[in-house]
């Protein structure tokens, strides 16, 4: 098992998480993904590692941005 922390900027409510809760949980070998609003980090846990750009990518098509 493998897990990754990411900063997404742009998260504002309930509806935001879970926009990009769903379009990261989508990715293949994703089996949870949390999200802390009040600090923006998404931690991604998965059975192999997901490339940083995949889970970009997936922020990016929920309309948010990976920071760090």
């Amino acid at each position: 098992m493998t897990e990754a922390t990411y900063t997404v900027e742009g998260m504002t409510c309930g509806h935001c998480v879970g926009s990009v809760k769903e379009e990261v949980g989508g990715l293949t070998g994703v089996q949870t993904v949390d999200v802390d609003l009040a600090t923006g980090a998404v931690k991604v846990t998965s059975a192999e590692p997901i490339s940083r750009e995949a889970v970009e990518a997936a922020v990016a098509e929920a309309g948010y941005q990976v920071v760090a």
